[in-house]
């Protein structure tokens, strides 16, 4: 099957959307299929949405590039990710000949924005043969707000890669390592919730380290507490040895999440996770057989469950075992087959070869 994939967010700054497309992108072509992939060239917009600073493609210059791209290729399926983005995936639907996948990953209890533009966007959506979203609660917003439904299909990761990487040097340590893998000066990431934990922890844990991985502002950060160590953005292979080399994984996000990538990566490297008991995290970690669930944005609870962890070898073995297991469940190869189906699907509703 020749594959289209569109990434509405510039794969030159690391995010989940990217991460998901280029996985699914080498899963598919693992299976046989050929795939090309669009995301916007050159200089990206930086744009405030849903918490986060995406980088977006629109304009004259965008518009050329897509269509350039699909005179190029003839896709017998063209999988948009988050086609109401003013990016390349929204102006690649207006364009769009034949069958359509759209991939939604947004998680927000109501946008204003996508309120506002409802009436312009809901007709595109009829362009749209069939729909994804990542999360049960990724699929309330698109349903809340342009209609219609999608089936849920979870984000990927490749498990032996996580299960094979080596711990960094000198790790583990005695004394303890928290983890936490994400952009740390973006406040719903949890990081201030963190840093508020962490002289509650330093009692019993004297020795007590904080291994950081992602962007932000690594000087500020490391002023804030002696105990943190800032690797910055890393490769993935530098990640998933992060992820072996720390006792227990602190997701400690307040909102806003459509699913938590970074735990599944944890889980199939085999590492403990304490998270805030969102929506999403406790559909990944299954209700909290996987991994410790504590209350969003209290950093009282947050100490508290990462005390529960570090105190506790036993538990620290039960959950990573707990998360091994769940782990199957979002390896790409189950994955890109389920998401396989579904271009099947809209292949057979829409025939016809996009031009």
């Amino acid at each position: 099957m020749r594959v289209g994939l569109v990434c509405p967010y510039s794969l030159e700054v690391p995010g989940g959307v990217q991460a998901h497309v280029v996985n699914l992108a080498a899963a598919l072509r693992a299976l046989g299929h050929e795939v090309s992939v669009l995301a916007p060239a050159g200089r990206a917009v930086p744009v405030p949405y849903n918490g986060s600073v995406a980088r977006l493609g629109f304009g004259p210059r965008s518009y050329r590039q897509v269509r350039r791209w699909l005179s190029e290729h003839e896709f017998d399926v063209l999988h948009l990710h988050e086609p109401t983005a003013p990016s390349v995936s929204l102006l690649a639907l207006t364009l769009a000949r034949g069958p359509v996948v759209a991939t939604f990953h947004t998680s927000i209890a109501r946008s204003r924005g996508l309120l506002a533009v409802r009436p312009v966007l809901r007709p595109l959506m009829e362009r749209v043969t069939a729909r994804i979203a990542v999360s049960d609660s990724a699929r309330r917003v698109q349903v809340e707000h342009l209609g219609g439904d999608a089936v849920e299909i979870p984000n990927g990761v490749d498990v032996d890669f996580h299960a094979r990487a080596e711990p960094l040097p000198g790790y583990p340590r005695a004394g303890g390592t928290i983890g936490f893998v994400g952009r740390y000066d973006e406040p719903r990431k949890g990081m201030p919730v963190l840093l508020a934990a962490l002289p509650l922890l330093a009692k019993r844990f004297p020795d007590l380290r904080v291994l950081v991985v992602g962007h932000g502002d690594a000087d500020r950060l490391r002023a804030a507490d002696r105990r943190i160590t800032v690797l910055g953005p890393v490769e993935d292979q530098v990640k998933a040895s992060v992820l072996r080399s720390v006792d227990v994984l602190c997701a400690p996000n307040i909102g806003a999440e459509s699913f938590g990538m970074v735990l599944t990566e944890a889980m199939s490297a085999g590492t403990p996770l304490v998270a805030s008991d969102l929506d999403a995290f406790r559909r990944v970690l299954d209700g909290g057989r996987a991994g410790v669930l504590v209350p969003p944005g209290d950093p009282a609870g947050l100490a508290a469950g990462l005390t529960a962890v570090l105190d506790d070898p036993a538990l620290r073995e039960r959950l990573a075992g707990a998360g091994r297991l769940r782990a199957t469940a979002f390896d790409w190869p189950s994955v890109a087959q389920q998401v396989l189906r579904v271009y099947e699907t809209a292949s057979a509703a829409h025939p016809r070869v996009l031009a």
